[in-house]
């Protein structure tokens, strides 16, 4: 019978819960704002974790805003990945003291923009429901 899970997924699984509680003190000491793990992507092999983050807080700049506004939102999301990206050696050495396997993936992380895709399609399927009030 087969697994119901990869070991990379259960892996993966355990890294963001275990990076979730590591990222909150410099994120906080740097005054970033709330940024969470989204998902872990983690190599078949376990050498490599694609961290996939959202930053709460960002999300205020919308589609109908100043180009100024996105700006902003570019340059704070390059700020959080900048030093979540500095500090990966870090955040990796504290995961070796945590993780029971052998190895520990070389961390990278990215955005997520997922959320900002669902906002900005249901925004759109609110516009055509306003814009045809018959059905």
């Amino acid at each position: 019978m087969a697994r119901e899970y990869k070991r990379s997924q259960r892996v993966g699984d355990h890294i963001q819960k275990e990076l979730a509680t590591i990222i909150q003190m410099p994120v906080r000491d740097a005054g970033l704002g709330l940024v969470t793990i989204s998902a872990v992507n983690l190599s078949t092999d376990l050498a490599h974790a694609k961290i996939f983050v959202t930053c709460l807080g960002m999300d205020h700049v919308k589609s109908d805003h100043q180009e100024s506004d996105k700006d902003d939102l570019l340059d704070e999301r390059a700020d959080v990945l900048t030093m979540l990206n500095d500090n990966a050696a870090q955040f990796r050495h504290q995961l070796s003291k945590i993780l029971t396997t052998r190895t520990v993936p070389k961390l990278q992380f990215m955005f997520d923009e997922s959320l900002e895709q669902a906002n900005r399609l249901t925004s759109l399927i609110d516009s055509l429901h306003s814009e045809d009030p018959q059905k």
